[in-house]
């Protein structure tokens, strides 16, 4: 499997350490030409690659890791998405609930990107909390992870657990998706939510 973040702000950065941590390779892109973000990347850490977000795209496994308004534009990158996992780190928060349709943010992305399988997780922990060590007192970081695909889910979770945290799976994108979503002016109930997982 190889792993792409696409953004590569505050979160995008944090999660590109995390992969820093435990030596896995992820490339990085932004809209931008990666030469103007490459000192930052190689300042994380020697798996961390700049790259284009046309290469970015040809990963297995995608983070997403831009603001929640910018992921249409993301989408339009490949004519199908088959095949791939995305991981969608978005939060809504500020957009209404009519620009959603009703749908949680997640069924909104998933529409998006035609052909994937999506992943909600990694978004309900600040970049701040994310950047910390996920070993936590003996105990590691719970991620919370929503699918409507197990098997996707599944591959997150290991992937998780690879990069030090406790994934719990909160079942499929409309359920478990609420839960750790923002959205509109509300937050879901478990986001922010710093947990940790002992055993």
């Amino acid at each position: 499997m190889n792993y792409a973040i696409i953004g590569f702000g505050e979160i995008g950065q944090t999660l590109a350490k995390a992969f820093a941590r435990k030596g896995i390779a992820v490339s990085v892109t932004t809209t931008r030409d990666p030469q103007s973000f490459a000192s930052a990347a190689t300042a994380i850490g020697p798996g961390i690659t700049p790259t284009t977000l046309a290469e970015a795209v040809k990963a297995d496994v995608i983070f997403l890791a831009v603001r929640f308004q910018s992921h249409p534009d993301v989408a339009k990158a490949l004519p199908s998405w088959q095949g791939k996992i995305i991981v969608d780190v978005t939060n809504a928060y500020g957009v209404p609930d009519e620009e959603l349709g009703g749908q949680p943010s997640a069924r909104v992305v998933a529409r998006a990107f035609t052909g994937a399988k999506v992943v909600k997780g990694f978004n309900h922990l600040v970049a701040a909390v994310l950047d910390q060590s996920p070993a936590v007192h003996g105990g590691r970081r719970v991620v919370f992870l929503a699918s409507d695909d197990d098997n996707a889910a599944s591959q997150i979770g290991t992937l998780a657990e690879n990069l030090g945290f406790a994934p719990i799976k909160l079942g499929g994108l409309s359920e478990g998706g609420l839960l750790v979503q923002a959205h509109g002016n509300s937050w879901g109930h478990l986001i922010f939510k710093d947990l940790v997982k002992f055993g």
